[in-house]
């Protein structure tokens, strides 16, 4: 059996394990289980109704989340020309082509957080996808992270872009904001996103496609949203 922390107990204390909760008292609740002396982030965990096993099912993609995330991320493009220039210009952290696919293969280097590449990059970054694919860190078009518009790319990922795709398990984990925000801040970006979410239930599943939705901070206890206030 699992044993919690003091400041974990005491927090879920604040809780109703029998009740589930709108967007608004969510947002409220995970600021107030918040354990952590840092400025803890806000994730959402959406169970779903799919077989994991079958690609036709399978989740895969981005959203904008109106209030951003609270989180900076550093952005790795891949381009050449006009489009590295591009890149360069709208705030990219680092920018190259063959020289940082170099870099990655032979110094297993990692320091950027979202890879956005032009379409042109992807037959040379396959050598190392078994490097980056493990990590997440795979550009793929449905993320928009394959895209000949580099700059539009950059300026979504730091205006609050998450990328989303399902486990082995049918859940699909989301960052939507930072304990410091406002909580109407919060419940805005938790009900877009599981709107967003809902609307990308695939043609082969049957039956309610959300089945359950929990909303908590880093290391803090789950809180349990009503899925039936949505209209999906």
């Amino acid at each position: 059996m699992k044993r919690y922390g003091k400041k974990y107990v005491e927090a879920s204390k604040k809780l109703d394990k029998a009740k589930l909760y709108t967007c608004e008292e969510a947002a409220k609740l995970v600021k107030e289980t918040s354990i952590t002396k840092f400025d803890s982030t806000v994730e959402v965990a959406i169970k779903l109704n799919i077989d994991a096993k079958k690609s036709d099912q399978q989740l895969r993609g981005s959203l904008k989340l109106p209030n951003g995330t609270g989180k900076s991320k550093t952005i790795l493009v891949l381009a050449k020309g006009s489009q590295a220039t591009e890149a360069k210009n709208a705030g990219a952290d680092f920018v190259g082509d063959v020289d940082m696919i170099e870099k990655i293969e032979k110094e297993n280097w990692f320091d950027y957080d979202v890879i956005v590449a032009t379409p042109e990059m992807m037959p040379l970054l396959g050598k190392v996808g078994k490097l980056l694919g493990p990590k997440g860190l795979m550009p793929n078009p449905k993320t928009g992270t394959v895209t000949p518009n580099v700059a539009k790319a950059i300026e979504d990922i730091k205006s609050g872009m998450v990328a989303y795709k399902n486990d082995a398990y049918g859940n699909v984990h989301m960052i939507i904001g930072k304990v410091s925000f406002d909580a109407k801040k919060i419940a805005e970006n938790l009900d877009f996103a599981i709107k967003s979410i809902a609307k990308q239930k695939p043609s082969t599943v049957k039956g309610q496609f959300i089945q359950n939705i929990t909303v908590s901070s880093t290391m803090g206890p789950g809180i349990k949203v009503d899925k039936n206030l949505f209209d999906i």
